[in-house]
């Protein structure tokens, strides 16, 4: 059995590949008792050999959440300004309407908190976008109105907001990655919650008496009625 890339391995991996290959040699025309015997033997020598359980540290990202406590197991990250902005752009983003609360009274600042302070390398990323993006929105904040963003009036907002969005402005070009990224985060995270379901008709997974079948409207629009 020839498995390549075997300097990509760890100590611990290669000792375990070592171990895997020995036992599957000639697996091929075994009886089926000598089959289960070797897979015995492999578990007890892979425990032997030390091998990192799923979820230890060894790489340092560290463990996943324990998704059954209300708890995050990393450090908070965003500073008390940092969060203010989030809940000020987010509440731009998705407003309170008659759909639902805004996006800032659903926990949504917390969440993008959670998120970019997570230990992982995607999340890593998006940490240096926001970061850089926020601090670059409060500088252009105080630059034209003299105040950080989350203390400007509402016209202000939509005069800076505009101008990141419109083709060819210099607000574009240091400013749009960002507000992609961060608009993208907040739909995601507010479209996950309770408020967000009803507000777009979400009823999830309930249980029904029956099953009547697709709307007369849908099958329609597919062809089918």
């Amino acid at each position: 059995m020839e498995i390549k890339g075997e300097g990509l391995w760890t100590k611990e991996e290669g000792r375990a590949l070592r171990v895997f290959k020995i036992f599957m040699t000639n697996f091929t025309n075994i009886t089926r008792r000598e089959a289960l015997k070797r897979v015995i033997a492999l578990s007890s020598a892979m425990a032997l050999a030390e091998i990192p359980a799923f979820g230890a540290t060894s790489r340092g990202i560290g463990t996943d959440p324990n998704l059954l406590k209300k708890e995050i197991p990393w450090p908070l990250t965003l500073t008390d300004l940092e969060k203010q902005t989030v809940s000020a752009l987010a509440d731009i983003i998705i407003p309170e309407d008659e759909n639902g609360p805004a996006a800032s009274k659903v926990g949504i600042t917390n969440f993008v908190d959670e998120w970019v302070s997570a230990p992982y390398e995607y999340q890593m990323n998006d940490l240096d976008v926001i970061r850089k993006g926020l601090e670059w929105l409060n500088a252009e904040a105080t630059k034209r109105f003299g105040k950080n963003f989350a203390e400007n009036e509402a016209a202000q907002h939509s005069a800076l907001l505009d101008d990141i969005v419109a083709d060819g402005t210099e607000a574009r070009k240091s400013g749009f990655s960002f507000f992609a990224k961060f608009r993208a985060l907040i739909t995601g995270g507010y479209y996950s919650t309770p408020e967000g379901w009803k507000a777009i008709g979400y009823v999830g997974n309930i249980p029904l008496a029956e099953f009547p079948g697709p709307p007369p409207e849908v099958l329609k629009h597919l062809g089918l009625a």
